[in-house]
């Protein structure tokens, strides 16, 4: 990545007419995915063989694997969040660039409309690009780091009278909302953040050191679940008084990071359901953590997660509650 500058005014960005005549048609988009997703020419998604065929005849299957024993037929949707989409390779090329260049998300509902389907394969589609930026590789962070957690849930006014039952005498705050930790390397300005069980102080000091290497300066709030690190150099700084700064000890560079997620949460989402709170934590991670890149190369980097990924709507609305056939909203 590029040296941090004043804003992100050095990115090159992709205009709406440059981008239609980047990707005319499927056979244009399909091979750009191609130069992303397989950088070193095809190879089997099952065994990993570039001894493949191609072309092949077949209606949607591009290539053959030489060295399986079955010689599977496979294209380059295959063993990728892409297997199983009827959407064409400019569909997706559409949709990457909308996630990539809306720092708040893009909801199903603006890509219904744009990509002129159904909402329902929107939502699909949006969780599936949300799935591509999961889990990316975050080298350890050496510091100076901030940790800090926050909460997402409705707002007790707003709920139904059946849940404000279920809340009664549990008391206000942080009860019945889901946690998220978060730590931020300032050398490099990366995030790691996901959705936490508990955030007492074994499972946010177990987040901390899995992310931030010991020695470096670490700086939270005054919640006692952070105290008692000694393999780093810990300063806190005191909400409870007002104190926000003190020195270089502050932990804004993540307050800044929760901002924009809860902006996404009010603006574009209206509802983080809990079920994919994770997916929307990790769209908004790993978006930030390559928005030094220029828009291609977003998206390039992007495309190059979608491999060895499946997400199927199935296993998406499995036990949510939803009724056969419901479209979620989000």
């Amino acid at each position: 990545m590029r040296k941090k500058a004043p804003g992100k005014a050095f990115r090159k960005g992709i205009s709406m007419k440059r981008l239609m005549a980047m990707f005319p048609d499927d056979e244009k988009a399909r091979e750009w995915f191609e130069s992303h997703m397989w950088p070193e020419g095809p190879f089997c998604p099952h065994c990993g063989s570039y001894d493949v065929q191609h072309p092949i005849k077949h209606k949607t299957m591009t290539h053959r694997c030489r060295s399986c024993p079955k010689r599977p037929q496979f294209s380059l949707k295959t063993g990728s969040v892409m297997e199983g989409s009827k959407l064409g390779y400019r569909d997706w090329a559409i949709a990457l660039y909308l996630a990539m260049t809306n720092l708040k998300g893009i909801s199903s509902m603006k890509l219904h409309r744009e990509l002129e389907i159904t909402q329902k394969s929107a939502w699909h589609l949006a969780h599936r690009l949300r799935k591509a930026l999961e889990n990316g590789e975050v080298p350890m962070f050496l510091g100076p780091a901030e940790a800090d957690e926050t909460y997402f849930g409705g707002k007790r006014k707003n709920m139904s009278n059946r849940k404000r039952k279920e809340l009664a005498g549990t008391g206000r705050g942080t009860v019945g909302k889901a946690a998220v930790a978060g730590v931020k390397d300032r050398e490099t300005n990366q995030v790691a953040a996901r959705r936490m069980e508990r955030t007492d102080a074994t499972a946010l000091q177990g987040f901390v050191r899995d992310h931030v290497a010991p020695g470096a300066t670490l700086y939270t709030d005054e919640a006692p679940a952070y105290a008692g690190m000694p393999e780093y150099s810990h300063e806190a700084v005191k909400h409870s008084a007002k104190e926000f700064v003190r020195g270089m000890a502050s932990t804004n560079g993540m307050e800044s990071f929760w901002s924009g997620l809860k902006r996404s949460f009010v603006g574009t989402f209206h509802k983080f359901s809990e079920k994919h709170l994770d997916l929307y934590v990790a769209e908004a991670a790993g978006r930030h953590n390559i928005r030094p890149l220029d828009t291609e190369d977003m998206m390039g980097h992007t495309a190059a997660g979608m491999r060895g990924k499946r997400l199927r709507y199935r296993d998406l609305i499995a036990d949510n509650g939803l009724p056969s056939g419901a479209r979620p909203v989000a």
